[in-house]
């Protein structure tokens, strides 16, 4: 067996991972990651590395740095963590290694996060301080159909029927469609932006600027920092928290949990019950049922 270059295997790890459809998302992450271990190991050794000279105590050294050098949460440690291991398994079933260094490597306890939502009063705050008016519509269509930022800005003109009320998601996490009605609260809005507000573009996507066609997720994530400050809140409002809100709403109405699930394209049920969250008012609610 060849002893590969690091590098070698990290490239064609990428390749595979876009070969198995996997997300831009997830591409450009494992990337970021792997290509940081590159630059720490190369720095380390002095030149490039092969990957059967890769030891365990390696990849200690540098978890250690990102959490004492860089001040990586446990969470973001973990997360390279992950890489490695997906990495390190791809690796041994390519036959470019049998040694599987991070097999040993523990995750560090990360501790769990409240997760932050914005009830329906918040939502209406927030959408009259927003000035962009289409900026203001994909706040407006996040809340209401609980998509991802990507999956928001990806939908072309096809993709919104507002004659039938359906967004059809074809871009998807993992390539997955999906079918999301449209709230009837939503339904005026996304009409009056088609016909009022909406340049006049050749852009096929729905939410477009005059003068690039589409927009951007960063700057959608922008004006609703700019505007949380200016309104004095202290609560983190993103695009995923947006997203969220929505399935947090649709509990606190007592939908079934599977209907969250594929109305935010989850392919585990797992994935859907982080969003299951009860605060201690619920809980009073609750025991007063009794």
């Amino acid at each position: 067996m060849k002893n590969k270059l690091f590098r070698t295997c990290a490239k064609e790890f990428m390749e595979g991972l876009k070969a198995r459809n996997a997300s831009p998302e997830t591409i450009a992450g494992y990337a970021k990651d792997l290509e940081m271990v590159s630059r720490f190991l190369e720095k380390k050794y002095n030149g490039f590395v092969c990957l059967d000279d890769i030891q365990t105590k390696d990849v200690e050294e540098y978890l250690r740095m990102l959490r004492v050098e860089r001040h990586y949460q446990p969470a973001s440690v973990n997360r390279h963590l992950n890489t490695l291991r997906s990495f390190y398994k791809y690796a041994i079933k390519k036959g470019w290694t049998v040694r599987n260094v991070v097999a040993p490597i523990d995750q560090l306890k990360a501790p769990k996060k409240e997760r932050t939502f914005i009830d329906e009063k918040e939502y209406e705050q927030l959408v009259q301080a927003i000035q962009h008016p289409t900026i203001q519509v994909v706040i407006q269509c996040l809340f209401y159909t609980g998509l991802r930022i990507t999956e928001c800005l990806s939908l072309t003109l096809e993709d919104v029927n507002l004659e039938k009320g359906i967004i059809f998601v074809q871009n998807g996490k993992g390539n997955k469609q999906r079918k999301v009605p449209i709230s009837p609260k939503l339904l005026p809005l996304l009409k009056h932006y088609k016909e009022h507000i909406r340049p006049a573009t050749d852009s096929p996507f729905f939410f477009a600027l005059s003068k690039t066609g589409k927009l951007s997720d960063v700057y959608v994530n922008r004006v609703l920092h700019e505007t949380t400050r200016k309104l004095g809140w202290k609560k983190k409002v993103t695009c995923h928290v947006l997203r969220h809100s929505f399935a947090s709403n649709l509990v606190k109405n007592n939908v079934h949990i599977v209907h969250i699930q594929k109305l935010l394209g989850h392919a585990d049920l797992k994935t859907t019950s982080v969003y299951v969250h009860a605060n201690q008012e619920q809980l009073v609610e609750a025991i007063r049922t009794l």
